[in-house]
């Protein structure tokens, strides 16, 4: 469901957003305790002094603080792409409002495709260490149940990924009042703690972090590069904006997760002044004996809702790169008749499910895969604010003093995050940086190779309107009903007709040359959505505008044009496509490489019918080669 940042909402409808956004926003960053503070010390090679236990307890309260409300909870959420959030939409965003700067644009969308990238990165590292830390709470329950934390760990995830083709529809009503369950549990494991000890709130003053950092510089640094752990998630506020609006975001943050977050790691902080021997798994340390195995089932709940999310955003950010042209097509199926956004990309299940299962067994603990992960989430953070800084200078026209003031304190700070995680690829960051890199390379190579594609079609074209003209000053037989040409390059002549023409020598009734065009936009409605001009003898040019998140449902939007003339007949329509073999050849374009690995991607691509939504009854495809 869409929801327009400025639509007034009534008290039950915020009150629902609200909870929805508390169980697919903050999933991730709600199961951060987890493992958060036990990493610190583990990472950073910290004793649990009553010193550190301070200095770190102020770094994460003012980490959540300043990262998550003031960055993006404040300003973040400000930045909307026509009520839509997340790095493709500010990509969109920060792209079209450079649009006249061409170098700084190509530049830019090259940072946001990467940061893309690399999101399909920390999507295999975050369901894998989540799920990972929860089951390992039955190393507290029972010491001997040890061996069976990582097998426990692929059935919840093999089971988890093995449902995503029957949606989540079902089963996503129970998302929210489960992950809120989840924080009321946080909270009140943490608050006994903290009564018995509430000198630890006196960590929220920020001369605590700054003291130990000056203190224990190297320590410190090396820190901080586990204290981010504690803000993982972060990006999925902005993400996920378009489902919930800011509001409901904000209040759910403010009223709950903060409050429940702050409770949880101080009650850990207090529980180790007084048990510092806990420091191997503070989390279901704090917990009695009798709720450690209740804890152990909710927290492997909020962890299977946390990777839920980020699955069925790894499915959505797919589509939408899919639909700017950077990844080629891939077999899309909808689980919901009602909800357009609910989607289930095979291909990307399994290849995620495939990367997790190497994760889990090659780390084996999450500790290990702490060392992983950071990196990929400072590297997002990073980018979004660089682009964060062009939408506001070009795309909002705010001042340059103003932008740079209210933009570099929060580049300074992502950079020292950065730097402190940068130290870890040895240890394991290299895993998800590899991936990332991969995904890079796969969507540049697919970007560059359509547009080598392009020319090379479009230097062979023949003009339309000539064609047309040569075609009817001397008519074949025309038959009844309606062909609608798919036609990448609009004013050309698509290759299908000529193929028509040469072997079946008829010409249908009404002929239709349709170009589909992605937008760097989310959403155009439907008054916007198609552009007509009239070639005459009863044919036309149709242009059809999507944004990245519309449905690219050709025959629905070919059913509009009954309010400009001209009505089809759906019984009657065919459709024509140009399905081309791309052969790679040595010369001038891309490394050789490249172009054999583009022919391959572009071979294996689904089919144009089933990715635009035409009914396969009524589909001809002819096929042609071409040399790039």
């Amino acid at each position: 469901m869409q929801h327009s940042p400025n639509s007034s909402l009534s008290g039950s409808q915020l009150a629902a957003l609200t909870l929805g956004a508390i169980g697919i926003v903050y999933g991730d960053i709600g199961t951060s305790p987890l493992y958060a503070l036990k990493e610190v010390f583990a990472h950073g090679h910290l004793e649990p002094t009553p010193e550190n236990i301070y200095g770190i307890l102020s770094m994460i309260f003012w980490t959540l603080t300043v990262i998550v409300s003031l960055k993006y909870v404040t300003l973040i959420l400000r930045a909307d792409n026509n009520g839509e959030g997340g790095l493709v939409a500010m990509l969109a965003l920060a792209s079209s409002a450079v649009k006249d700067r061409p170098v700084l644009r190509g530049r830019l969308l090259a940072l946001g495709i990467f940061g893309t990238a690399i999101f399909f990165g920390d999507g295999v590292i975050t369901p894998a260490i989540s799920v990972l830390s929860a089951v390992e709470g039955m190393e507290v329950a029972a010491p001997g149940l040890e061996r069976f934390v990582v097998p426990v760990t692929l059935i919840v995830l093999t089971l988890l990924f093995m449902v995503q083709k029957h949606g989540t529809g079902g089963i996503g009503k129970f998302f929210g009042p489960i992950t809120a369950i989840w924080f009321i549990a946080l909270a009140v494991l943490g608050i006994p703690h903290i009564i018995n000890n509430p000198a630890v709130l006196m960590a929220m003053s920020p001369h605590h972090a700054v003291g130990f950092m000056v203190n224990h510089s190297k320590l410190a640094f090396i820190a901080l590069g586990a204290v981010i752990l504690c803000a993982t998630g972060a990006e999925a506020l902005y993400a996920d904006m378009g489902h919930f609006g800011k509001k409901p975001i904000r209040l759910a943050w403010f009223s709950l997760v903060m409050p429940a977050l702050v409770i949880n790691y101080f009650g850990q902080g207090a529980m180790l002044l007084a048990h510092p021997e806990n420091i191997g798994n503070p989390f279901f340390e704090m917990a009695p004996q009798w709720a450690l195995y209740p804890l152990i089932g909710l927290a492997t709940c909020a962890t299977v809702i946390a990777s839920q999310a980020l699955i069925t955003a790894a499915f959505s950010v797919t589509k939408q790169v899919i639909q700017l042209g950077y990844l080629p097509r891939l077999r899309i199926l909808h689980t919901s008749e009602k909800e357009t956004g609910q989607i289930y990309i095979p291909f990307v299940n399994w290849a995620l499910y495939g990367c997790i299962v190497m994760a889990v067994v090659f780390f084996g603990s999450s500790g290990k895969l702490a060392a992983a992960y950071g990196i990929t989430v400072t590297i997002d953070m990073l980018i979004t604010t660089v682009m964060t800084f062009f939408v506001i200078r070009f795309a909002w026209g705010m001042a340059l003093p103003l932008c740079i003031m209210a933009t570099a304190a929060f580049f300074a700070i992502d950079l020292m995050y950065f730097s402190a995680n940068i130290v870890k690829v040895i240890d394991g960051g290299w895993f998800p940086l590899l991936i990332g890199v991969v995904m890079f390379g796969l969507m540049m190579t697919w970007k560059d190779g359509r547009s080598l594609l392009s020319e090379r079609l479009r230097s062979d074209a023949i003009d339309l309107h000539p064609f047309l003209a040569a075609v009817f000053s001397s008519p074949p037989l025309r038959v009844s009903g309606t062909a609608v040409f798919l036609n990448a390059d609009a004013g050309t002549t698509p290759n299908a007709l000529l193929h028509n023409l040469k072997h079946n020598k008829v010409l249908h009734h009404q002929n239709l040359f349709v170009t589909v065009k992605s937008h760097e936009v989310p959403w155009i409605s439907e008054d916007k959505r198609l552009e007509i001009e009239d070639l005459g003898n009863d044919c036309w040019q149709v242009m059809l505008h999507l944004g990245f998140k519309n449905e690219p449902d050709v025959p629905a939007a070919l059913k509009l044009l009954v309010h400009k003339g001209v009505i089809i007949n759906d019984m009657e329509t065919s459709y024509f496509l140009s399905r081309d073999i791309v052969i790679p050849t040595i010369g001038s374009g891309m490394a050789s490489w490249r172009e054999k690995l583009f022919a391959s991607m572009h071979r294996n691509a689904a089919g144009a019918a089933d990715f635009l939504s035409l009914p396969t009854n009524r589909v001809v495809e002819l096929g042609s080669k071409v040399e790039i």
